[in-house]
């Protein structure tokens, strides 16, 4: 009788802890779909565009000097 207490009370326990797996592996599946989705792009500073115009060639370096130093002060 012991034993057959014994046993019944781990197949409980097995079978709460497959539900608690499959429920806390559903969450965090969603959880991880939800975050990667919400794709947070920062903004690029001022100073980024600055040095990505300088880089194209759009400006020269006496221009993009000039800018920078406003942009800092």
């Amino acid at each position: 009788m012991y034993y057959a207490h014994g046993g019944m009370s781990m197949g409980i326990f097995f079978y709460l802890f497959f539900w608690i797996l499959i429920i806390g592996g559903g969450v965090l599946l969603i959880w991880s779909l939800a975050r990667r989705g919400s794709g947070e792009k920062r903004e690029e500073s001022a100073l980024d565009i600055l040095k990505k115009r300088y880089a194209r060639g759009e400006i020269l370096k006496e221009e993009f000097e000039e800018k920078r130093r406003d942009l800092i002060s």
